[in-house]
């Protein structure tokens, strides 16, 4: 399907651009098929890809995907030992990157095997024990490591027409909009952007825009939010996909006099949970955000607001792709367009139902509330039953999208952890956000204490996913004593 579209697109429209090169439909299907050559030529089964956004990515992903060779994308996130468990978990023999010093030190024991003359991408190759390697369910296309909640990611097995499904679908219910310029802010390892921003796009005809992270100022170590919006205002786009934490950039930035693009008809947001506040805030600073909903084991995007039919405090109503339902208990299950198994597994049929653990419940007309994870959900010592995310994303949004871990389990009342330091958002700040949120929330919910963590949590520490997801259990782990003291302080007054 992908590959038809691309051959039926207008020959004279650019396909991929990212500042340094451009790629028309015209040319694009001979390309793939070239980059297709290359990567078959050297024998390798399993292809790993560790490179910045930019056009030779899209290719080497293209060809991948076209050629129906198995492929794993590395955020470029991860730490050295996530990508060296995910190069040995899934018996990676060649490996795709922009950058050969990286690779040289993050891969002693492999060799350099040339660069493709199309997408430009290095090629290392090491020699392993086939037999002993996870054999992946038959019709593998994509691994998807999801960075989860533990240091060892897990392989999400996805096939290829699973991950059209998604691009048709996302195509589809965007269609009564002219875009015809998507620009790419997440990295295109992302699933997300991946699959929603690069697949979908270009189903549709329209121009890819994927400038490299020293361009758009992407980076979960440290977003520069000059470049973004000055990368915004540059390119023009029609579309978007974002997390919360670059929402609220857009957001701020508006509201201090910055003008989002006019050409700017459909954001997408997700990854986790938002607040209705800052969408109701987005709204009148005149940026179309539509918030939806997915995850890796569904080949990500599973409901999605759309302009046809959207609704503040959901994630929209699911696409027609997939069929979803909640169970007496709360939680979400969605089938009709799943993973084919977690790498070393057994398979699983694609279109069996998957237990999401995401908590939620449908409204009247079909739009889908959620409201947080089953395994982070905790009952205070009076009974009551609190989801985390709900009291986090009210207290983080009012402190600039600061993360904030907050706890209860069996205890009298909710406390909190900020990850910021005090110089990015004052202790004045701190308690007026916590006082603010308190307000909205029920009595059993509300916080009562709060502290700061020793450091910011981030990616890099381990505290946060690459999506800036909560570790939850490492926080915990190493910070259980500051919060314990923050019940000792209300006893010992």
């Amino acid at each position: 399907m992908l590959a038809d579209a691309l051959r039926c697109a207008p020959p004279g429209t650019v396909a991929l651009v990212d500042g340094r090169r451009t790629i028309s439909y015209g040319a694009l299907p001979a390309l793939i098929e070239r980059e297709i050559d290359w990567l078959r030529e050297s024998g390798a089964e399993r292809h790993a890809m560790l490179a910045d956004n930019g056009v030779p990515w899209a290719l080497a992903d293209l060809a991948l995907h076209v050629g129906k060779l198995l492929s794993v994308p590395l955020p470029g996130s991860f730490t050295s030992a996530q990508v060296a468990h995910a190069l040995d978990d899934a018996g990676i023999d060649a490996l795709l990157t922009d950058d050969e010093a990286r690779a040289r030190e993050l891969l002693p024991g492999w060799r350099l095997d040339g660069s493709s003359p199309v997408s430009g991408l290095h090629r290392f190759r090491r020699q392993l024990d086939l037999a002993s390697r996870a054999i992946a369910p038959a019709g593998t296309r994509k691994i998807t490591y999801t960075s989860g909640s533990t240091s060892n990611p897990k392989g999400v097995c996805l096939s290829g027409p699973a991950l059209e499904a998604i691009a048709e679908s996302v195509a589809g219910a965007t269609g009564e909009l002219a875009i015809e310029r998507h620009l790419c802010i997440l990295p295109l390892a992302t699933l997300l952007e991946n699959v929603a921003g690069l697949y979908a796009p270009l189903l549709r005809g329209a121009t890819c825009v994927v400038p490299p992270s020293s361009v758009t100022g992407m980076s979960y170590g440290g977003l520069d939010a000059a470049r973004l919006l000055g990368t915004l205002s540059r390119e023009q786009p029609n579309s978007l996909i974002l997390v919360p934490e670059l929402l609220q950039v857009l957001v701020v930035a508006a509201e201090c006099g910055w003008q989002p693009p006019a050409s700017l008809q459909f954001v997408a947001v997700g990854g986790a949970k938002v607040s209705r506040e800052l969408l109701e805030r987005a709204d009148a600073a005149g940026i179309p955000v539509h918030e939806g909903y997915g995850l890796s084991e569904c080949a990500s995007v599973v409901c999605l607001n759309t302009p046809a039919s959207r609704r503040a405090g959901t994630v929209g109503r699911p696409l027609p792709h997939v069929r979803v339902r909640v169970d007496a208990a709360g939680q979400v299950h969605v089938a009709g367009n799943t993973m084919l198994g977690y790498l070393g597994d057994p398979p699983r049929a694609p279109h069996d139902e998957i237990a999401t653990g995401d908590l939620g419940v449908f409204d009247a007309d079909g739009y889908l509330q959620l409201h947080g994870r089953m395994g982070n959900r905790f009952i205070t010592g009076f009974g009551r039953n609190v989801s985390p995310e709900w009291v986090e994303c009210e207290i983080s949004q009012r402190l600039g999208g600061r993360p904030v871990l907050v706890h209860g389990e069996a205890r009298p009342y909710v406390v909190a952890l900020v990850g910021a330091s005090a110089q990015e958002v004052p202790d004045a700040v701190v308690a007026a956000a916590i006082a603010a949120a308190n307000a909205v929330l029920p009595n059993y919910a509300q916080v009562r204490h709060w502290a700061r963590a020793p450091g910011p949590f981030t990616p890099a520490d381990g505290t946060l996913t690459a999506n800036g997801r909560l570790r939850r259990q490492q926080i915990h782990s190493r910070l259980g004593t500051l919060l314990d003291d923050l019940y000792r302080t209300e006893l010992a007054s």
